[in-house]
């Protein structure tokens, strides 16, 4: 296991303060000053399982709002409230808060496994294998004496999670493009055989690319100076066991931007074509005003 995955793993897995109340910590993995996303979405899920007793029930389903930038300096309170435990189903609602005031807040459903009806959409075809692609720090490595020195070092970090864009964008010069995307993806290391943590570290990396998509179509790079881009709010369902340890497929799309926002879907597909996941995203992609 990486010691970059070593860290987000210890990141992901909380401190029980009280009943329902977990503390969580921050390392800047990123360089960026501020708490990645899909973190605190990450840890927000494990706070929120770790309050449905029914130990069959997994989360499915969850749907989430960011609401301020969070403090890589200050831990975490996460606030697990039990809306309800039905015959079927479980519900919660976590809000996550620092310095007295809440950046985040998400509600989930679970649910055990049971048979039904079973389809899905097809998985892309003809798209190069993820041993055939360079990852992120090997294209940062490409271009890195042309890159400002504080976006030189955070991309060439080592990551937790290795990502293997199909198409990489030229963060140098970004061109226009069809808004879609395709990446792989996996742990950068060996996870443990816990479900929960698996799920946990696919929202910690849904929140990767999602919004990018959206930037596509306009000569735009999620590092351009001139704009200011933020994830608002989140959703993930899961349809199938999820497997980090091994290549997953990220198949994003962005079918709208409009009102300074972006939108974004993508499914998730492992590497026999199961779909194990969708997600989606709407963001801020504002324009700066020049002063």
């Amino acid at each position: 296991m990486s010691q970059a995955l070593k860290s987000l793993t210890e990141q992901l897995y909380l401190e029980p303060l009280d009943n329902d109340v977990f503390l969580g910590r921050s390392i800047d993995l990123l360089g960026s000053g501020r708490i990645f996303g899909g973190q605190v979405v990450g840890q927000s899920i494990m706070a929120a399982s770790r309050t449905v007793s029914d130990q069959a029930r997994e989360a499915h389903s969850l749907h989430a709002y960011f609401l301020r930038p969070g403090d890589t300096n200050e831990p975490i309170r996460f606030e697990v409230e039990r809306i309800r435990d039905g015959g079927s189903f479980s519900a919660r609602r976590v809000v996550a808060i620092q310095h007295e005031r809440p950046i985040f807040f998400m509600s989930a459903s679970f649910q055990a496994q049971e048979p039904g009806y079973e389809h899905q959409v097809t998985m892309p075809a003809n798209l190069p294998a993820p041993e055939d692609l360079h990852n992120e720090m090997d294209l940062a490595q490409l271009v890195a004496d042309k890159l400002p020195g504080s976006l030189r070092h955070r991309l060439q970090q080592e990551q937790a999670i290795d990502i293997r864009p199909v198409l990489p964008m030229n963060i140098l010069k970004p061109g226009i493009y069809p808004a879609r995307s395709h990446m792989w993806f996996k742990a950068n290391g060996t996870l443990p055989d816990n479900p929960l943590i698996h799920k946990s570290m696919l929202a910690y990396t849904s929140d990767f690319y999602l919004l990018f998509a959206s930037l596509l179509p306009h000569q735009q790079s999620p590092f351009s100076q001139s704009l200011q881009a933020a994830s608002i709010d989140h959703a993930i369902w899961f349809h199938r066991p999820v497997n980090m340890n091994d290549w997953l497929l990220y198949d994003i799309e962005s079918p709208n931007a409009g009102n300074a926002r972006g939108f974004s879907r993508a499914n998730v597909f492992d590497r026999q074509g199961r779909l194990v996941a969708s997600t989606a995203q709407e963001g801020l992609i504002r324009v700066r005003q020049e002063s």
